[in-house]
């Protein structure tokens, strides 16, 4: 049963970060004018993409082991949740995050802001699927 908490607290934990972008760092980033935007957005984004990629893998990882080893199938449903993570970052987001690090901070190109804000756009889904992941394996750990 330890796998499944530790899969709850790293879905918790993604969540909470991916929340904290979505409502605290993208608002106040976008108050930056062009240049300051993407010199912020460039670092951070690598930051947070090397922090939650391995909370999405080790997340999944702890939910197949729970699911393994209990059955439930609320632990299977927050693996997959969680994992789902891994396909829309790089099909749904990485076209434009692709765009945004191909720019040059020092001349922004004129569409830089809209990119910004498209991408915080399709980072609230990463928030939502984390959020159902963590549902799923709260709700896996309350019926065990």
């Amino acid at each position: 049963m330890l796998a499944g908490q530790l899969a709850l607290v790293v879905a918790a934990v993604f969540t909470g970060a991916a929340l904290y972008v979505n409502v605290a760092e993208q608002p106040s980033r976008l108050l930056l004018d062009d240049r300051a935007l993407l010199t912020e957005w460039q670092p951070s984004y690598k930051r947070g993409f090397a922090m939650q990629a391995p909370l999405a893998a080790i997340g999944c990882v702890l939910g197949l082991i729970a699911w393994w080893q209990t059955g439930a199938g609320a632990f299977l449903l927050g693996a997959i949740l969680i994992v789902a993570n891994w396909p829309w970052t790089l099909f749904g987001i990485m076209p434009t995050n692709n765009a945004l690090m191909a720019m040059d901070p020092a001349a922004p190109a004129p569409e830089t802001r809209a990119l910004i804000v498209k991408w915080g756009g399709l980072h609230a889904v990463r928030t939502v699927l984390g959020a159902l992941a963590t549902l799923a394996f709260l709700w896996a750990t309350l019926a065990i």
